[in-house]
C-alpha cells in the first residue's frame, strides 16, 4: 500500500470511529489526510471503497492473528483459551477498526456486504469447530455450537465499545478475565452462558 493510500485509510478510520461513516464526508477525509479531495480518487473509487477496505483488511488480519494464536495447540480447552484471549486482545489493540466493523456495515452495498459476511462466517467457524470438538470429546457441555459461538463472540467483541487504553486494566488483563469466564462456563457442570455478560462489564 502506498504511503498516501495508507494516510487516507488512517484518516478515514479515525473519522469513521469519531463521527461515524455516514457523518463523514470525503472532504473531511481529504482535510485530515492533508491532500486534495480529488487525490483520494486515485486510490479509492468511493467512500464505500474505503470502508470496505477497512472492514476486509481488519477481518483478514483478525483471522490470521487467531490462527497464529492457535498454531501448535492440540488440547481443546487450551485452544479455546487461546482463541478467546486472542480475540479480546485484538479487539483491545485494534479498537477503532473493529468498532467500525461492528457498527458501520449499513454503509456497504449488497455485494460488498455479502463478501464481508462470508469472511466473518469463516472466522466464526473457527470458534464453532473448537466448540464442536470440545463437545464431541466430552470437555464442553452439550449445546448448539453455532448459537454458543454467537453468544461468546458477541460478548467478547463488545470490549471494543468500552475498553479504555488508559483505564484500570490493560488489554492483556481483560483478555485473561474473558478467557477464564468463557472457558469455565463452557466446561461441564458450569453456569449457563447467558449468566456471565454483566459480570464482565462490571470489570
Amino acid at each position: 500500500m502506498s504511503t498516501t493510500k495508507a494516510t487516507i485509510k488512517k484518516a478515514a478510520i479515525n473519522l469513521f470511529y469519531k463521527k461515524s461513516y455516514f457523518a463523514t464526508a470525503m472532504s473531511n477525509i481529504a482535510l485530515d489526510s492533508d491532500i486534495r479531495k480529488a487525490s483520494i480518487y486515485h486510490h479509492y473509487a468511493s467512500k464505500e471503497d474505503i470502508l470496505f477496505d477497512i472492514l476486509m483488511t481488519t477481518m483478514k488480519e483478525l483471522t490470521a492473528y487467531i490462527e497464529t494464536c492457535l498454531k501448535g495447540i492440540e488440547n481443546i480447552e487450551n485452544k479455546m483459551r487461546a482463541a478467546i484471549r486472542g480475540h479480546v486482545k485484538f479487539h483491545c489493540d485494534r479498537q477503532k477498526e473493529v468498532w467500525i466493523s461492528d457498527s458501520e456495515l449499513r454503509g456497504l452495498t449488497a455485494n460488498n456486504f455479502k463478501s464481508f459476511v462470508a469472511q466473518r462466517d469463516a472466522y466464526e467457524k473457527i470458534f464453532q469447530d473448537i466448540i464442536i470438538q470440545g463437545m464431541d470429546k466430552g470437555y464442553f457441555a452439550a449445546g448448539d455450537a453455532k448459537v454458543i459461538s454467537y453468544a461468546i463472540l458477541t460478548m467478547c467483541t463488545a470490549v471494543s465499545h468500552w475498553f479504555n487504553p488508559k483505564g484500570r486494566l490493560s488489554g492483556d488483563q481483560i483478555s485473561n478475565i474473558y478467557e477464564e469466564l468463557v472457558v469455565t462456563r463452557l466446561l461441564k457442570e458450569s453456569l449457563p452462558l447467558h449468566s456471565f455478560e454483566n459480570s464482565v462489564l462490571e470489570e
